[in-house]
């Protein structure tokens, strides 16, 4: 097997365990009990790049929606607590986006009733806060509300370089 560490923030498994994603209708997501294993986030990447000789991405992923995009934290600074790195969304399809700049914006984006994938998608419904979330981010991050609108702007003003990383793969595996 492996000696990875594989442990989620205790933080990200508290909310995950609220039992928002299965509790809440119009969100498809499934939290992770751990981190995808290198190795099966290496053939994740090499499936989403169509490129079969890809290293490993500088991705954590902690769960995925049905079919089979994933959210993950990006490993932009090395050396970073995990918890300080932005959380990014992969779809299937090849769509991609960074949700929120580090672990506290996407508590708020869970505690707002918003999941990985409506961020890219959109909602089908009018999210509503959830208390039990609220709770816990507030706790987690000190602070006030933050609106759905201002974490995803915030987040992707702050990393525009992630669409960068990802076109820089796509040209590297092009022949």
């Amino acid at each position: 097997m492996t000696d990875e560490d594989l442990t989620l923030p205790a933080v990200l498994v508290e909310a995950h365990a609220a039992g928002f994603f299965h509790e809440h209708s119009g969100h498809d997501f499934e939290p992770y009990d751990a981190f995808m294993w290198s190795g099966e986030m290496v053939e994740w990447w090499q499936n989403w790049t169509d490129d079969p000789v890809a290293g490993a991405p500088p991705l954590r992923a902690f769960g995925q929606d049905g079919t089979g995009g994933l959210a993950a934290f990006w490993l932009r600074t090395p050396g970073d607590p995990l918890d300080h790195q932005p959380v990014v969304f992969l779809g299937s399809a090849g769509e991609y986006t960074v949700i929120a700049r580090d672990l506290a914006d996407y508590l708020w984006l869970l505690a707002n009733g918003v999941g990985p994938l409506e961020t890219v998608d959109g909602t089908e419904r009018v999210p509503k806060p959830i208390a039990e979330l609220t709770t816990i981010a507030h706790r987690y991050t000190g602070s006030t509300r933050r609106s759905t609108a201002d974490v995803i702007a915030a987040a992707q003003a702050q990393f525009p370089a992630f669409e960068a990383l990802l076109i820089r793969t796509h040209r590297e595996q092009s022949p």
